[in-house]
């Protein structure tokens, strides 16, 4: 982490959501840092525990200043954990059980023209067999990522900024219609 990263306390998040599935084993790492940070989380954070992104959560982040999400991650690139500010972008998740945080923010800020500032924590799995528990590895990692948290803070591995200098024909806004139903 460089001096100049902006950092925020994982106190300062309104809402944090952790995404997996507890019996497939390092699925559920996202449900692991919610039970580590709950007997201290703040009294006005909502923790939340979901097996998987809804479009219904299009309505509970636009409802929020920061919001962070905690997931179990595959990517090969990803040694530990990562931490980085979400850029909005509908992509092919869009319409399958598997929507991703890019697209909730993209539609948040397509239907409500609302931009919390969403954050995602991705923790490096290893396996996702039909079992409760973590693996070893991944207890580890999500020993490292509670530790980086809680001394740290949260920050941006890797810049918005940076982001879109290396992938611009990646990084995207497309336009979707929307019909607000009044709550």
């Amino acid at each position: 982490m460089k001096s100049s990263d902006n950092v925020i306390n994982v106190n300062d998040f309104d809402v944090i959501y952790g995404i997996g599935n507890i019996g497939r084993q390092d699925d559920g790492l996202g449900w692991a840092f919610i039970d580590a940070i709950e007997p201290d989380a703040a009294s006005h954070q909502k923790l939340v525990r979901h097996y998987q992104l809804f479009f219904e959560d299009v309505d509970l982040i636009r409802r929020h200043k920061r919001i962070l999400f905690v997931d179990a991650t595959k990517d090969v690139t990803t040694s530990q954990y990562r931490m980085e500010r979400v850029l909005p972008k509908l992509d092919d998740s869009f319409t399958s059980h598997a929507i991703s945080v890019q697209s909730i923010l993209a539609m948040c800020h397509q239907c409500y023209q609302a931009h919390p500032d969403v954050w995602l924590l991705t923790i490096r799995g290893n396996s996702w067999e039909l079992s409760l528990g973590l693996t070893p590895m991944a207890t580890q990692n999500l020993a490292l990522a509670l530790e980086a948290v809680r001394s740290h803070g949260v920050y941006d591995t890797e810049s918005a900024a940076e982001a879109l200098h290396k992938r611009p024909n990646q990084i995207r806004t497309q336009h979707i219609d929307c019909t607000r139903i009044s709550t």
